[in-house]
């Protein structure tokens, strides 16, 4: 999908990876990086803003800064650098003001931070003109219920992850999707994930990959008691409920979100958010593309 519009882009925001900036060489690094776009979409006819936080870690002052909120709600354009699990966190706290996202990546290629920095001139410059393909993607929306009250409320782009503490042993899951009893599962833990997140833990537990376009989310088991306890996938409009029957030391995440130490009783509802989060690509852009770089296909012998 292709926008002529070339002004559609003027208030962009910049967010940064400083998270993982622990050494000043690395910082001074993500420094010259971020000034750098900063500089170039400004000589686009751009006015730029910082992420407040982006800002204050890497000590770039000369361009304005503001907050998630004022973000949201001010600019029309979000360019996230640094990878996978940076863009995870700003998508969903962009996704309520469907703020679009372009991802820049540091790194190695990122699924969803799919831009080379060193191509960034080149892939850039058309797309703030408005040639580019939206991909769209669905969030879960997860809440932890104890004694009929809420406790934890969170999004996540990839996954909601129930498992065991490390020490410990199996938990049992109750796991019912849309009030209809599936089965009493014995495993290291469950994983519920949003098509975007099949490529993450839930690839590992076995889990299909599912392409972007689907509706619906995966449901695989951790390390399961009975072997043909298999991974399943259920359309997006499912709500799904999982109560901790047993099991020490059980805990929720969601994305890189925490919840430690669930308690027996505890039920984490799993429904598809009212939001989405918009990803822009550049023209030309294709998921396999990126499946096959990211999972080596096509590599080795003939």
């Amino acid at each position: 999908m292709s926008f002529p519009n070339p002004s559609k882009f003027r208030h962009v925001a910049l967010f940064g990876k400083y998270h993982a900036t622990v050494t000043p060489g690395a910082l001074e690094s993500s420094r010259k990086v971020l000034d750098d776009v900063a500089q170039f979409l400004a000589h686009q006819g751009c006015e730029v803003v910082l992420d407040k936080d982006t800002a204050l870690h890497t000590g770039l002052s000369n361009f304005p800064s503001l907050d998630m909120p004022q973000i949201g709600q001010q600019c029309d354009l979000g360019l996230v650098i640094g990878g996978d699990g940076t863009m995870l966190g700003i998508g969903r706290q962009m996704a309520q003001y469907k703020l679009p996202l372009i991802g820049i990546n540091q790194g190695r290629l990122g699924f969803i931070t799919d831009i080379p920095i060193e191509r960034y001139r080149d892939a850039l410059a058309p797309m703030l003109k408005g040639h580019y393909q939206v991909d769209d993607r669905s969030l879960l929306h997860a809440r932890v219920m104890r004694n009929q009250h809420c406790v934890f409320d969170a999004l996540a782009m990839n996954d909601v992850v129930v498992n065991r503490g490390g020490t410990s042993g199996m938990v049992e899951l109750r796991v019912e999707v849309d009030g209809r009893f599936v089965a009493n599962q014995r495993a290291d833990g469950l994983i519920i994930a949003t098509p975007t997140g099949s490529t993450a833990y839930s690839l590992s537990a076995g889990g299909p990959l599912m392409h972007p376009s689907i509706g619906g989310w995966v449901m695989a088991p951790i390390a399961p008691h009975t072997l043909s306890n298999r991974p399943i996938v259920l359309p997006e409009s499912s709500e799904i409920h999982i109560e901790i029957v047993s099991g020490r030391y059980v805990s929720a995440n969601f994305d890189m979100q925490s919840l430690a130490e669930l308690m027996i009783g505890d039920r984490i509802s799993v429904r598809r958010s009212q939001h989405q989060v918009r990803f822009l690509h550049p023209e030309g852009w294709n998921y396999f593309d990126t499946l096959r770089k990211k999972m080596h296909w096509n590599e080795g012998g003939a």
